[in-house]
């Protein structure tokens, strides 16, 4: 049992010194998360806490509260190795832009204004008074502003989605907002003619089959 304490003194060192190492990786990768540094520093924290936690549970029967799992330190060394085993570098990063459209059908316009209206009351401070919603546009700027500006945010009862399109294009370099009017529809989405497109989705709605097709189906 003495020996069992030692080792499990030493896991637990390790773990304790790995963790540092990771904290001064985070540190020094300054939020790149494709930093080699610091991939190699979470597989041994990683590595480290999972020998502690099986040395634990072999000892004493007990967990402790991270749940992870073991990784190949050789499949670790291959995730930021180029065909040679060099550092995968690359010093002309590509840009991909995605373009989507998706439309909607309103079926009451009021429910609508009232949600959005809603969720405009909600991001309110309670001394304000809320501006009122006026019109469609503006109910749905509103619920999408409420979400952060996903789409998501659009999945509600008030809106019945129609088809919608995604198109993903390899560009020379990444969309410059300041060069477009803020009430510019057009600029901001227009490919450049060196554009090049790799492929377009097309989005289609799930349709409520009625009690008939669902027979026909099953």
């Amino acid at each position: 049992m003495i020996d069992q304490h030692g080792e499990l003194d030493t896991a637990l060192e390790r773990v304790i010194e790995a963790a540092r190492h990771h904290l001064a990786a985070v540190r020094a990768a300054q939020g790149r998360v494709d930093d080699d540094a610091l991939w190699q520093a979470y597989v041994a924290l990683n590595n480290a806490s999972y020998a502690y936690d099986e040395q634990l549970m072999e000892a004493f029967g007990e967990v402790s509260p991270w749940d992870v799992q073991a990784i190949d330190p050789e499949e670790a060394d291959q995730r930021f190795a180029g065909p040679d085993g060099a550092p995968a570098t690359d010093s002309h990063p590509q840009v991909i832009s995605v373009r989507q459209r998706r439309d909607y059908r309103v079926p009451s316009v009021s429910a609508l204004i009232r949600a959005a209206a809603s969720a405009r009351r909600a991001d309110t401070p309670v001394e304000d008074e809320p501006a009122p919603v006026e019109g469609v546009g503006e109910a749905v700027l509103e619920l999408l502003q409420s979400g952060d500006g996903s789409l998501a945010a659009l999945d509600v009862p008030e809106l019945e989605p129609l088809d919608g399109v995604v198109m993903v294009s390899e560009v020379d370099a990444a969309v410059d907002l300041e060069a477009f009017d803020d009430d510019d529809p057009v600029g901001p989405f227009q490919p450049a003619a060196e554009d090049r497109l790799v492929g377009r989705l097309d989005e289609h709605p799930f349709l409520e089959l009625d009690d008939e097709e669902y027979d026909d189906t099953h």
